[in-house]
Formats: C-alpha cells, structure tokens, sequence
C-alpha cells in the first residue's frame, strides 16, 4: 500500500508518566519558520513551563515540538498558540495591506 501524503500532526507518546502535562509533537513539513514563531508565542503563555523545538536532521523534513505545562493540557496549549500565532500574522497582514494602500493612493 502506498501513502498519497503525509500526516501533518503526530504526537509522540511520553514514557516518563508525566502524559498529562507534557507532549511531544511532530509537524510533518515544516521547519524554523514555523518552529521559531510557535515557540515563542506558546513561551508567553503564563501555563508554559517549556518549549521547544528541533529539527532532527536538515534532511528530514520535520520538526519536533515539546509542550511542558504547569497543568493545563499541551494539546489546548498548542491550539492557543497557533491561534495567537494565526492572529499575529493576520494583523501584521492586514497592517501591511493598509500601509501598500495608503502609499499607493500618494500619501505615504
């Protein structure tokens, strides 16, 4: 049987019975561009207690992320951080788009 594409989100099981609080997760084709951004939005989270992110090898076309909280579940950590992540990016889009505008129309 052939694999048409890969999963995007796996999620490594943690052995060191901590499952409730820590989670490793691989994100399929992706790399520092996300890895960094992520990172540091998910570090202002005030439940964070870790996280961080590598890259296994420059040719392997992952990247490892780990959550380690103070007791909230890595996965909803993970959900708010890309959400504060998609947010950021839309305003600076949207700041963007505006200023390209305004200068467009002569009045930079």
């Amino acid at each position: 049987m052939t694999q048409v594409g890969r999963v995007k989100l796996e999620i490594e099981p943690v052995e060191d019975g901590n499952e409730d609080t820590t989670c490793t997760y691989i994100l399929n084709d992706e790399d520092h561009t996300l890895g960094n951004a992520l990172r540091y939005i998910i570090m202002k989270n005030p439940e964070v207690e870790l996280c961080g992110y590598a890259i296994p090898h420059p040719a392997d076309n992952r990247m490892n992320l780990r959550i380690q909280t103070l007791g909230t579940s890595p996965d909803d950590v993970l959900r708010k951080g890309l959400e504060d992540l998609n947010a950021v990016c839309e305003h600076v889009l949207g700041t963007f788009e505006s200023a390209v505008a305004e200068f467009e129309k002569g009045g930079a």
